[in-house]
């Protein structure tokens, strides 16, 4: 991986406001945090870069926590979700002495435009036409909805997973390789990827997505489940496996979360933040003439109370890696857990 230079902001800057929000906040944080560049993207516009922003203990036996946006070009929210918290950490580090505290003991990791081609011409794919959340190589345990759960038919339709036997796509790869690099191997990790467009409700998803199997940390899960509904109560938040609503091929985090379980030591937990984009449709249905309506909120204020609602979220999710070892289930508690899981997710006697 490349330390990021100026040269690759100045190529950037110019066409992404988002990439332009990033740079700014990358000289504001100065030497407080680290910022490099993962991969270059070829687009027609001219080269765009991958870029990762890191701060805190870079000592792999602390926690890490990883916030992970633009995914999909078209689902712009979630990079400037991922952009504002960032903001919000980097103004105060200036000034706030329990933040520095926080960060002797955590890692956090940011990856906020992982697809700028797709950003840039407003494309859930990359330029190549590969949907990067179809792009893994794993297939689904049984059928998937047709094109939605990714396929190889053409670049030209949504949701294409790439060729069969192909390398991960560029993006892709940079993603994997700052999870690996950052995130897996420590004793417990977190993932956020931040996504729109499904639903009414803001949803918390973990894997699997290609399997109805419950996932081998369902009781850490479950643990972080009641934490959350115990000290952000009340909050929007449905927390649930992928496979409850579909299935899909080529899931990234399944793949990664495979991935972390061959290594055998450590836990590592991704999830992604489905936010509930039919929600603004509906106090707003004038947005479903615009492609990115579907997925954006349009209105000015609309968005500023997106960007607000998942700070309190976030912040949390930075106090409950942090102090992860207070509330993972040990020995005597993780069948208990396990079995509570079981039954709110996965028994359909008990829904």
């Amino acid at each position: 991986m490349a330390v990021f230079t100026a040269d690759a902001g100045s190529r950037a800057a110019a066409v992404l406001p988002e990439m332009q929000q990033l740079l700014r906040l990358i000289d504001q944080g100065g030497s407080m945090l680290q910022a490099r560049e993962l991969a270059t993207v070829s687009t027609a516009g001219g080269p765009l870069p991958v870029i990762g922003v890191t701060l805190g203990n870079p000592d792999p036996a602390v926690p890490a926590l990883g916030f992970i946006g633009g995914v999909h070009g078209l689902e712009r929210i979630g990079a400037q979700v991922v952009l504002a918290y960032l903001g919000s950490l980097v103004r105060r580090l200036r000034w706030d002495l329990s933040l520095h505290q926080q960060l002797e003991s955590l890692r956090l990791v940011f990856l906020p435009v992982v697809n700028p081609g797709g950003v840039l011409a407003g494309s859930r794919a990359n330029p190549q036409g590969v949907d990067l959340m179809r792009n893994a190589p794993q297939d689904a345990d049984r059928g998937v909805p047709f094109l939605v759960g990714g396929h190889r038919l053409s670049p030209h339709l949504p949701y294409y997973r790439g060729l069969t036997g192909a390398p991960l796509q560029v993006e892709s790869d940079a993603l994997c390789r700052f999870v690996r690099e950052e995130l897996l191997g420590r004793p417990i990790s977190v993932a956020i990827d931040f996504h729109s467009g499904f639903g009414l409700r803001d949803r918390i998803w973990f894997p699997y997505a290609r399997t109805r199997r419950p996932m081998h940390h369902l009781a850490e899960i479950h643990a972080l489940c009641e934490v959350l509904d115990q000290c952000l109560s009340p909050h929007p938040y449905v927390m649930e496996p992928q496979s409850r609503h579909y299935l899909t091929h080529g899931d990234l985090w399944d793949h990664l979360y495979d991935e972390s379980l061959s290594l055998d030591r450590g836990i590592f937990l991704p999830m992604t933040l489905e936010m509930g984009s039919w929600l603004w449709v509906k106090k707003n249905p004038r947005q479903l003439l615009s492609r990115h309506g579907m997925f954006n909120p349009l209105i000015a204020h609309r968005q500023q109370r997106v960007l607000r609602r998942h700070m309190a979220w976030m912040d949390f999710m930075t106090r409950a890696t942090q102090s992860a070892l207070r509330w993972l289930p040990g020995p005597d508690t993780r069948i208990d857990h396990g079995e509570q899981a079981l039954i709110r997710w996965y028994r359909r006697t008990a829904r």
